[in-house]
């Protein structure tokens, strides 16, 4: 990257929370917590003072499908920040004493995880839609699981998949190439070489899940209802992903988004709404989030179901369809402009498709999003079993009746594609 004088460098590990059993859900991210530790020959201080001293970054975090290290530099600082990371990565000890003091650090992060609800939700709503199933379940474990785990499971987990062939070393910033090479192969045992045109493994995920019809609602003396509705979206090797992403930009994206327009700007109903689309190996996920007065939950999530029925419709202007293309080219394009952004995108692509789209590719394909590819994906999506998660100060059960109203208010177009998508 021209003109820059700092480098990010980034370990994507292909393990994740959806690669746990669940007795030991949450040990991808202790482990995370735990690799910063120290290694055979050095401390966790040594490691800390090492990246301060020159003003570096570094840290990490875990999801669904994968865990990222990473770290900023200046230029001239990246063989010590590629040395430094390949030893947490390959020769942390886990310590038993390191392991207990961080197992109560993991259930204080919990706990700050629940007495947040804007953050609580998501993980109740991802609950509701895959009860069971291990996309479901949260990225912290449980209080029991982090409670009940054992140094030597979590110590079997990191010697079993901590592993060359599930890394991806992504960098962007001030570098050359060859150099970055150079110090990965000196640091990292890489393992036996790839024959030539063979590509890396990628993840493949398993059947889709099915989708729950479900409501939670978690009582909490709350001065606002956080409410998601969702269901399940495309994964990310789904061609279709790129139209979905216009109607999700569409529908609450931006401040010029409908939802945030009918629900905020308009009624005033809510300080914070949108929605989104997370995409895994064989799945997605499509959720609408929005904060409101107890009293006006039912009312808001009326309109969210309203807007979604209409844009299924074929209710997309032609000003919101370029509005949501250019939103997301946009976004894309400005995401670049730095190292971590850059780095981010280089890796994310990398282990999740074995493949780097290039910009103007992925601009293209937006590009090519009609009308008639809006409203197929709208229909299909909207159209599939609804699930809801709520946390307020309601009983159990006060949306169930709701939930299924709303659901049954879709066009009849919408009731024709979940069935199609349930015999899949």
């Amino acid at each position: 990257m021209p003109g820059m004088r700092s480098v990010a460098l980034g370990v994507w590990v292909d393990v994740g929370s959806r690669d746990e059993r669940p007795a030991v859900a949450g040990a991808s991210h202790f482990l995370e917590h735990l690799l910063f530790k120290g290694t055979k020959t050095r401390s966790a201080r040594q490691i800390a003072e090492v990246f301060d001293a020159v003003g570096g970054d570094l840290n990490a975090f875990t999801a669904k499908e994968y865990t990222c290290y990473y770290c900023r530099v200046r230029d001239q600082d990246l063989p010590m920040a590629v040395e430094h990371m390949s030893d947490m990565l390959q020769n942390s000890v886990l310590a038993k004493a390191d392991f207990e003091a961080e197992r109560m650090v993991i259930v204080e992060e919990i706990n700050m995880r629940d007495d947040d609800p804007g953050d609580l939700i998501h993980d109740l709503f991802a609950e509701a839609l895959w009860d069971g199933h291990p996309l479901g379940r949260p990225v912290l474990g449980t209080r029991e699981t982090i409670a009940s785990v054992s140094r030597d499971q979590v110590n079997r987990f990191y010697r079993r998949l901590y592993r060359p062939s599930h890394f991806v070393i992504a960098a962007a910033g001030s570098l050359r190439h060859a150099d970055v090479c150079r110090l990965v192969e000196r640091h990292v045992e890489t393992g036996p070489r790839l024959a030539r045109g063979q590509a890396p493994k990628v993840r493949a995920g398993g059947d889709t899940p099915p989708l729950s019809r479900a409501s939670q609602v978690r009582h909490r003396p709350t001065e606002q209802a956080h409410i998601t509705l969702g269901t399940g979206g495309y994964s990310r090797k789904d061609p279709r992903r790129f139209a979905f992403g216009v109607v999700n930009s569409a529908l609450g994206g931006g401040m010029s988004s409908r939802l945030f327009q009918e629900i905020r700007e308009k009624r005033g109903m809510a300080y914070s709404v949108y929605s989104y689309h997370t995409m895994f190996a064989e799945t997605g996920l499509f959720a609408v989030y929005a904060g409101t007065t107890p009293s006006k939950a039912h009312e808001v999530l009326q309109i969210a179901r309203g807007e979604m029925a209409d844009i299924a419709g074929g209710g997309l202007s032609d000003d919101e369809l370029e509005r949501a293309k250019g939103h997301l080219k946009g976004s894309l394009v400005l995401s670049l402009e730095d190292t971590s952004g850059r780095m981010s995108r280089i890796g994310r692509s990398e282990i999740s498709h074995g493949e780097i789209l290039s910009v103007d590719e992925v601009l293209a394909r937006t590009d090519a999003v009609t009308h008639e590819d809006a409203e197929a994906v709208a229909q299909e999506v909207f159209g599939r079993p609804m699930a809801l998660a709520v946390i307020g100060p309601f009983e159990e059960g006060a949306f169930d009746t709701g939930l299924t109203a709303e659901v049954a208010a879709s066009p009849a177009p919408l009731e024709a594609a979940a069935h199609a998508e349930g015999s899949r």
